[in-house]
């Protein structure tokens, strides 16, 4: 982990990029058979505990990387790292980084690699010194070049790339509402999708809040639809090579929501050939 965290640091100084990168250095297994692709199951490699998982999220703005990293991160005992979470909590701070921030954001553009690569090497070093192992990363990379300096200092197992239709990840971010007060994520949007091109519909119920939140439920500031748009356009055309970066890797996993939480979650797990993990870890709690 601390050799990552250098070479984090070494791409985010005033040089820009330089060629300094630790190869291959975090403590993990020893290398490993490339996952399969959508077609096959895939078999984790990992300890009871997770501790070997390095796993990359993908997928456009509101898909919802977040919502199932977090109950990977949770089933698997390995810390879930969501750079728009780091990127959210620099802008709660003062200072020049959270301007700068600010204006990115509200224009629906990509925060840049140094700004990411800094904000990520010291959340590692945070981790590290809590004893962390392994880890699910959402959100990053974003770009090629990024997959590229994470390819030079570590193993990643697998990358999962979470899909949506374009109209229905619209509807999500429209629907999405926070409480002021306790902090917690609702979705007031109700869809329902046909199904095009052979394409299954998809229906998702809306994530409605308890009675004592519903006056206190706040729209995020970028959750536009102009802006929504903008952050998809930005992704198609910058993130979109990540998913070949990876996929000619044999790393990529495909992973078409079918609905909601409750319809996706199982069947992600299936994917993954973790479902019956889930059943043993619920039989020992």
């Amino acid at each position: 982990m601390a050799a990552l965290i250098r070479a984090l640091r070494s791409s985010s100084s005033s040089s820009y990029y330089t060629n300094y990168f630790i190869r291959r250095s975090l403590s993990t297994a020893a290398s490993t058979t490339a996952p399969p692709l959508k077609s096959e199951p895939f078999t984790p490699f990992m300890d009871t505990k997770g501790k070997h998982v390095q796993w990359v999220f993908l997928g456009c703005p509101g898909v919802g990387k977040g919502t199932f990293a977090s109950r990977l991160s949770t089933l698997l005992g390995v810390p879930h790292i969501a750079t728009g979470d780091l990127v959210r909590e620099e802008l709660s701070a003062s200072g020049p980084l959270s301007k700068q921030l600010t204006e990115i954001v509200n224009q629906g553009e990509l925060v840049s690699d140094e700004i990411i690569i800094s904000l990520l090497s010291k959340r590692l070093e945070t981790g590290e010194a809590k004893g962390e192992s392994g880890f699910i990363l959402d959100g990053f990379p974003r770009t090629v070049r990024q997959a590229e300096i994470l390819d030079d200092v570590t193993d990643i197992d697998l990358v999962v790339n979470l899909k949506l239709p374009e109209r229905v990840l619209v509807e999500k971010c429209l629907g999405r509402r926070i409480c002021s007060q306790c902090g917690k994520n609702f979705n007031v949007a109700n869809i329902n999708v046909k199904g095009e091109n052979g394409n299954p519909d998809i229906s998702m119920d809306p994530l409605l809040p308890p009675p004592q939140c519903v006056a206190k439920l706040i729209t995020r500031s970028d959750d536009t639809e102009a802006i929504v748009r903008e952050r998809l356009r930005v992704y198609y055309e910058k993130s979109q090579p990540v998913e070949e970066f990876y996929r000619s890797q044999g790393k990529l996993m495909e992973f078409n929501l079918p609905g909601g939480l409750p319809e996706s979650w199982p069947k992600l797990l299936e994917a993954l050939n973790l479902d019956e993990y889930e059943d043993k870890q619920s039989a020992a709690a």
